[in-house]
């Protein structure tokens, strides 16, 4: 019986190395997996960078990468939860002219209808900001393409963990 594909989230907390970036998604490329999404930030451990990585594989699969993800020198610890055991998001910039601010009703509507946020206005364009869950990302995109987007972008995901992340402890019992 084959085991079944999931979306992951992996959290990986590093030593901010250059070159790491390039060696942790060889890893993906050697197993032939796609990377969903990817951020970098600092995390809430000061001179600890924490990378977080969005993929679709089995179980058996992230096991095994996460093995050489902690073969890494730099890398202190790497860990991977499900969507149900994660809370998360995502967000995006659209720039839209704006004459269909004020032209088109149904733009404002639209707008208040999926939380967005007007960021700036001038007389050539206006941006909207949008955080939240991929797919009223994507419904957001599909109905602004009806007028036209001049610019869009979308982050990552950002995810935290329902339960402790026990790496927290590890390094305050490493640095004393």
């Amino acid at each position: 019986m084959s085991e079944s594909i999931n979306t992951y989230t992996v959290s990986v907390y590093t030593e901010n190395n250059i070159g790491l970036l390039n060696r942790i998604s060889a890893i993906f490329q050697r197993r032939h997996m796609n990377i969903e999404s990817l951020n970098t930030s600092v995390s809430e451990i000061e001179g600890v960078s924490r990378f977080t990585i969005v993929v679709e594989m089995t179980e058996e699969q992230i096991k095994k990468i996460i093995g050489q993800i902690e073969k890494q020198v730099e890398v202190i610890k790497a860990y991977y939860h499900t969507d149900e055991e994660t809370v998360y998001q995502e967000s995006c910039m659209f720039k839209i002219k704006s004459d269909l601010l004020f032209e088109e009703r149904e733009i404002q509507n639209i707008i208040k209808e999926s939380n967005a946020r007007i960021v700036t206005v001038n007389k050539e364009f206006f941006v909207l900001e949008k955080s939240g869950r991929r797919n009223e990302i994507e419904l957001l995109h599909r109905e602004l393409s009806v007028f036209g987007i001049m610019q869009f972008t979308r982050s990552g995901r950002i995810a935290v963990t329902k339960e402790p992340m026990e790496v927290t402890q590890m390094l305050e019992a490493f640095n004393h």
